[in-house]
């Protein structure tokens, strides 16, 4: 679904005073939207050919803090500017924050004007492109989980985050009773996405107290990608516009489920005709569809810290919670990493259930993609379907445990350096790794609470 404006008629609803504001905004390595807030007069008046931004902020760790050891950016070099090129087919219309528009941009090198390799739209945008150089169309789609709390971000980061109060008090998974409850929220969300011409389809309550879940309709890769950052945005906006909050963190409570982003996966030809559906097929696969689903199981493990990018999100894999934790495949059995949905039908695809919802889109996609076209290029057979509780079973390869044997696996990735290439590669290896000693070098309340006294 392409967003709802265009320069035309971006002037248009400026000149009856409906927008003032265009937010001009990219994406940066942990998948915010970073940028500036343009008057859009001057937006309209020529600043939509481009703007500038710091370079760092490829080169920046979640708190904003510079980190050293890049080679794309650092003190050594300067920190230069990179050309933010808005991509005017994302140019819409947010119906939360008044009189105002957003677009995505595009990060270009200040004197070549090609893209900068390391950007995560970037990296998306050239799996895409390797796809459809073999007659193919990435189409996916995220499922995006978080958990809503009653308290706002300033009343509970002034307690030292203590005292999270989630809207509901038990499990709310399916419950329309509970999610009447929210509905000042999720009702907002679902208009507001809808009104930025996001094709929302529904929201639910999930399977923990205060957990939601917010769908929308499956797309080409890009899309997709664009549109979860957006919804991320929105939710968490709207929520603050309420007085509440909300989480993406992969796991707030180790009492609690985790939230995940769950990525559907298809290939359709670029005349439209599904090339995963095989109706002579046990299970409705062709084998373009096999070759593609056995190339995300073997480079599972080294894409991993794309998927699951920081050391909390490895918390997450906890058995019995319908997070995975084996690398297998099996048909619409929500136990495994790989779950195979809408078998016998055009529809049919493949579910990764391994990402949280503290992942980057563009990465998780780019990832999953060129494990794919990997199995596809090389013609990779696929093993035998798993049947049963995954959970239990033994001998067959395991989701890595921790972000450090992740970060390794990335590292010595052929089939990432080839298709990623070296500078990304060991640019989003760097960030796993100054990830894991800052949290290495962190006193934790666990710490405190179990060692203060009885140490």
């Amino acid at each position: 679904m392409p967003a709802n404006l265009t320069l035309d008629t971006l002037k248009a609803a400026f000149d009856a005073g409906e927008i003032d504001t265009v937010l001009v905004v990219a994406p940066d390595m942990q998948g915010r939207l970073m940028g500036k807030r343009f008057h859009a007069a001057f937006f309209l008046n020529g600043g939509h050919e481009e703007t500038h931004c710091c370079n760092y902020l490829l080169a920046l760790d979640m708190e904003m803090n510079t980190v050293p050891g890049y080679r794309s950016s650092s003190w050594e070099q300067g920190y230069g500017d990179y050309v933010m090129k808005p991509d005017l087919s994302t140019l819409r219309r947010l119906p939360w924050l008044p009189g105002t528009a957003m677009v995505l941009c595009d990060l270009l090198d200040h004197h070549t004007h090609e893209e900068i390799a390391i950007s995560p739209r970037a990296i998306l945008k050239r799996q895409v492109a390797r796809a459809r150089a073999l007659g193919l169309e990435p189409m996916m789609a995220t499922e995006l989980e978080f958990f809503l709390f009653e308290n706002s971000y300033e009343s509970f980061r002034d307690k030292g985050f203590a005292g999270l109060a989630p809207v509901s008090g038990y499990n709310e998974d399916y419950h329309i009773f509970q999610t009447t409850k929210e509905e000042d929220v999720m009702r907002a969300v679902r208009n507001g996405l809808y009104g930025a011409g996001i094709p929302v389809e529904n929201s639910k309550g999930e399977a923990e107290a205060g957990q939601e879940e917010v769908n929308y309709r499956y797309s080409d890769a890009l899309d997709t990608a664009d549109n979860h950052t957006i919804v991320k945005q929105a939710v968490k906006e709207i929520a603050w516009s309420k007085g509440k909050s909300v989480t993406f963190m992969a796991k707030y409570d180790h009492r609690r489920a985790g939230s995940s982003s769950h990525v559907h996966q298809s290939l359709w030809t670029l005349d439209g005709k599904p090339a995963f559906h095989d109706a002579g097929d046990p299970h409705g696969m062709s084998d373009l569809m096999k070759h593609f689903v056995a190339g995300q199981l073997a480079a599972a493990r080294e894409m991993t810290v794309f998927l699951a990018p920081y050391v909390n999100s490895y918390k997450r894999f906890t058995v019995g919670m319908f997070a995975p934790t084996k690398i297998v495949w099996s048909s619409d059995n929500r136990t495994a990493g790989f779950r195979i949905c809408g078998e016998h039908t055009k529809g049919v695809r493949v579910e990764c259930r391994i990402p949280g919802a503290d992942v980057n889109p563009y990465l998780a996609c780019a990832a999953l993609l060129a494990a794919g076209l990997d199995g596809i290029e090389r013609k990779l057979e696929l093993e035998p379907e798993m049947k049963g509780d995954m959970y239990g079973a033994e001998g067959v390869p395991e989701i890595p445990r921790n972000l450090r044997d992740a970060a390794r696996l990335l590292h010595g990735s052929s089939m990432l350096r080839r298709a990623f290439g070296d500078d990304v590669v060991d640019h989003y290896h760097h960030a796993a790794e100054w990830e894991i000693a800052e949290t290495d070098r962190v006193v934790t309340d666990f710490e405190l609470q179990r060692l203060l006294e009885r140490a």
